[in-house]
């Protein structure tokens, strides 16, 4: 019987190799098979082995390469035939990164996995904005949600965001609109500020600010792209030129 391999679930962060864990950078460098998803960028994909077989599994909004149960059958099917194979993941693989789903599909065949956390995309957009997701002024609780999850309408936000609260809010572009309906319906003021940060980390980054009431408008003026992270709270007007940016914002 062929020796069985081994699932590597590898966190690349935000996009900067630099932020990559030696950990990670390592098993980047020696994977005979990279699974990798569509935020993890060139400049970390570069790292790998000429060598190397590099399998996209690129997901978009309602459209998938692979659906998620087809992703787990590969990472098994290549594991099952002696292959070890790495992962690769944007961000963390188990905030929003499905990991748990693929560990449990890996263990349930009798696979070994092993987790290697990444910076996620929150702790990287917050470095490089140098917004802080809690400030002893400010704020005490963060919570993150996924802004594109099924059921949306019927979630009760209401507490997540507020006095002393941060809200992060992952793929929340194409919903914008209904954030800031239902965050308002929930109790929210339509004054929160707000911070939209799209390509964190990254050398294309973009960092746009305003009111929770014009969130949607901002979106759409300044054609915000995913990935992109959505800041809530008071937070997010904090820093040198957090104030000057709001006041522009509702200037327009």
């Amino acid at each position: 019987m062929a020796n069985i391999g081994k699932i590597y679930l590898v966190g690349a962060g935000p996009g900067d190799p630099e932020l990559l864990t030696l950990r990670a950078a390592r098993l980047i460098e020696n994977a005979r098979i990279i699974v990798h998803d569509g935020l993890v960028g060139p400049a970390i994909l570069s790292l790998a082995n000429p060598d190397a077989e590099l399998i996209s599994v690129a997901k978009q909004r309602s459209k998938h390469t692979l659906p998620q149960p087809d992703i787990n059958a590969l990472l098994v099917r290549e594991a099952m035939a002696g292959r070890d194979v790495v992962r690769l993941k944007g961000g963390d693989p188990l905030i929003f990164g499905r990991g748990g789903e693929e560990a449990e599909a890996a263990h349930a065949a009798g696979v070994a996995v092993e987790i290697v956390p990444g910076i996620s995309a929150a702790n990287g957009a917050a470095a490089a904005t140098q917004i802080a997701l809690t400030h002893r002024d400010a704020s005490s609780i963060v919570t993150f949600v996924a802004g594109q999850c099924k059921g949306l309408s019927d979630q009760d936000w209401s507490g997540l965001a507020g006095k002393g609260r941060t809200l992060v809010i992952y793929m929340g572009v194409k919903t914008a609109p209904q954030i800031a309906e239902k965050l308002m319906e929930d109790g929210l003021a339509p004054d929160v500020p707000v911070a939209v940060i799209e390509n964190a980390a990254r050398p294309e980054m973009r960092l746009f600010r305003g009111l929770l009431a014009g969130l949607p408008n901002l979106v759409s003026r300044e054609k915000v792209k995913s990935p992109a992270l959505i800041v809530i709270g008071d937070v997010a007007a904090r820093g040198e030129t957090a104030i000057a940016e709001i006041a522009r914002e509702i200037a327009q």
